[in-house]
């Protein structure tokens, strides 16, 4: 619309990395303002202080798991609230300088964590190829562009934006690997319930008290909500002493979900509420407990209104 400001998004960069490639997969960053950042803590703090509408950071990935300084993040830091998420797959490519041929390689260069990702395709393909290590992947692409390598292996998107040619696609070990972002703002309303979402939150358990978690997956099972990752992290109090990150499939707003995370605010030390938003993709069908149904839980509770109010006897 004429005259309304572009939303200002971070994430964690630098350009060219899959972070940003996953951020563009969102109509309103393409049209927004995005700008890298050097850490997740940078990208969530420019949240936190108002310079950006919206983070996104990487939470999980499917061959190496959850992200640390993410989880820590949203665990300790000040309150952020994850509105969306986008799942990636982590392609490497090999991208080279126009006309560069496949034969006259001697030299790929990318991150660390890209080299090894690439290491078997590399040995078979590649054998007597140097692998050079640089900052970033989309670093490696940008050294190649100058001419400082032959090849680099990256993602698409840093490969585009120098203008590089690709030379091999998906030259990862793990072909169907998958990175899962998340799109954090500061604390509001939820996004509205899509009927296919998530609610993510963080249980700090009662550590004096035998069978603390089992009590907090109880609360849950009973309801027939469906329980999708659950992940421990040290308090940082002193050993032994965790956290843990759950997700589970509903809404904040579906009747459930919301008496299980009262029923978890009444039985943990504390529970941060990290936000219920749509499933990227559609969530694979499971069999809830019999009168764990929405329109079990909405029939309960018109029940109980009408014990309540005089209209309903036994």
């Amino acid at each position: 619309m004429p005259g309304v400001p572009p939303q200002r998004f971070t994430y964690l960069g630098p350009e060219g990395t899959f972070a940003e490639q996953a951020l563009l997969t969102i109509a309103a960053a393409r049209d927004g303002v995005r700008e890298p950042a050097a850490n997740v803590p940078e990208a969530l703090d420019a949240v936190r202080a108002g310079e950006a509408g919206a983070a996104l950071v990487p939470l999980e990935n499917s061959v190496e798991g959850a992200v640390g300084v993410t989880l820590d993040e949203l665990a300790f830091g000040e309150p952020l609230q994850i509105t969306r998420e986008v799942l990636l797959p982590v392609r490497f490519g090999l991208f080279g300088r126009p006309g560069t041929e496949l034969s006259a390689v001697r030299t790929v260069a990318s991150h660390p964590h890209g080299l090894a990702q690439v290491r078997s395709w590399m040995r078979k393909n590649l054998p007597d190829a140097e692998q050079r290590s640089t900052s970033s992947t989309s670093e490696a692409a940008t050294a190649v562009a100058r001419g400082d390598f032959d090849a680099a292996a990256c993602a698409a998107v840093a490969g585009e934006r120098n203008h590089l040619r690709l030379l091999v696609d998906d030259i990862g070990e793990e072909s169907d690997a998958v990175t899962r972002f998340v799109l954090v703002t500061r604390p509001g309303r939820p996004p509205e319930r899509t009927g296919d979402d998530f609610t993510s939150f963080v249980a700090f358990i009662a550590h004096d008290r035998a069978g603390a978690l089992l009590e907090v997956l109880t609360e849950l099972a009973v309801r027939g909500i469906n329980l999708t990752r659950i992940e421990s992290r040290p308090t940082k109090e002193r050993l032994g002493r965790y956290c843990f990150f759950l997700d589970c499939t509903g809404h904040i707003n579906d009747d459930r979900v919301g008496e299980a995370l009262m029923g978890l605010r009444r039985i943990c030390a504390d529970v941060r509420f990290l936000g219920s938003y749509p499933a990227a993709e559609p969530s694979p069908p499971y069999t809830s407990r019999p009168g764990t149904s929405d329109a079990d839980f909405t029939d309960a509770a018109a029940w109980l209104r009408a014990l309540r109010d005089g209209s309903e006897r036994g």
